[in-house]
């Protein structure tokens, strides 16, 4: 059976690509991550046994350990989503970010490209490499419209910013050095297993302690959802099957204003918890002040990955907000586990007084 390398393995999504790849047994999977504070290693528990499935404790900053694992594991491809991806977090500390998104990816593509040199010419020809990046590249969108594939980058944060360089350095090396390099730009993620300093997660778990839920601004900016598991599949198809060198967009087809969502999650909340005596939770919603260069909308045209791939999202946000709802709910543990000893829910991203 052939090996496919993820990166950021047990982040978030990473996760869910690994478990996708088992459980419809595609490939061997080694997993990639530096561990750090959002990943856990409990969102992969379900591939522990699987004898085809490894998880490294390497950093992608590492050339000589990545090489080493290349030339050890002669695998088809890398599936790149290794990076830091909070907002708030790269206000704080935008130095992390670019450490990690360019510099990462930049050491992760040299590293191939080295690899890709000595190894046999019908197995340069079969690799591939997937990078993984998001709609904020794209900058915010107005009350109308979509991101498509050809607009141009906008980034207005620093998490933002670095995703840009990186896409900007994956499209380079298919450029410059006829990398076989196809990247994918995706929609907000939701689902099980997400660290809680994300909207819906955090939402969940300060409902569940009856503590104030902090909505941003008004509420009013708009986002589209894409449930994981969904995700881990168009990863797949574009990795396997995307055209080289091109960009995919990914999105879950489900725009909803953040007050909204919140609104919908208290309900969910209210109704799996008849007896909370915090209901109704949408009563623990508090407005604070926005975030710095907060995007106003984002919207996902995938018309191309449909009509090239045949994907579209299964998940509609209903069901998938109950599931999530669902998972959380049945995992408190987990969640209690984060906040003793990674994150007890406070407010990041916040500028020092005076700054605007």
């Amino acid at each position: 059976m052939s090996t496919i390398i993820v990166t950021g393995a047990a982040g978030f999504i990473g996760s869910a690509v690994c478990r996708y790849l088992r459980q419809n047994k595609i490939a061997k999977v080694v997993g990639v991550d530096k561990m750090t504070y959002a990943a856990t290693k409990e969102s992969l528990d379900s591939l522990k046994d699987d004898p085809d499935f490894t998880l490294v404790e390497a950093d992608i900053c590492n050339g000589a350990a990545i090489f080493e694992m290349l030339t050890a594991l002669n695998p088809i491809g890398i599936m790149h989503l290794a990076a830091e991806t909070h907002v708030d977090r790269s206000i704080d500390r935008p130095g992390d970010f670019l450490q990690a998104n360019i510099i990462g990816t930049y050491a992760l593509l040299e590293m191939v490209r080295n690899y890709l040199r000595i190894i046999p010419e019908d197995k340069q020809k079969a690799f591939r490499f997937l990078h993984v990046s998001t709609d904020e590249v794209y900058g915010s969108l107005g009350a109308s419209g979509s991101f498509t594939e050809d607009m141009p980058y906008a980034p207005n944060s620093p998490y933002a910013a670095s995703k840009a360089a990186a896409d900007h350095l994956a499209r380079a090396w298919h450029k410059t050095f006829n990398m076989p390099i196809v990247i994918s730009n995706c929609s907000n993620n939701y689902g099980p297993f997400q660290f809680p300093e994300k909207l819906i997660p955090l939402m969940i778990t300060k409902a569940l302690a009856g503590e104030k839920l902090p909505v941003y601004g008004k509420g009013l900016n708009i986002r589209d959802w894409l449930y994981v598991e969904d995700h881990a599949d168009a990863l797949y198809q574009i990795f396997s099957r995307g055209r080289m060198g091109e960009k995919y967009n990914v999105g879950g087809a489900a725009e909803y204003k953040n007050i909204d969502l919140v609104n919908e999650l208290c309900k969910l909340l209210d109704e799996a918890l008849p007896q909370s005596a915090h209901r109704p939770h949408k009563n623990l919603i508090t407005y604070v002040t926005d975030r710095p260069g907060h995007d106003e909308r984002y919207a996902m045209d995938f018309s191309k990955l449909n009509k090239e791939l045949g994907w579209k999202p299964r998940m509609t946000l209903p069901e998938g907000l109950k599931k999530t709802v669902n998972w959380y709910l049945t995992n408190r543990s987990w969640c209690k586990d984060i906040q003793l000893r990674k994150y007890s829910g406070e407010r990041l991203g916040q500028l020092p007084v005076g700054q605007k």
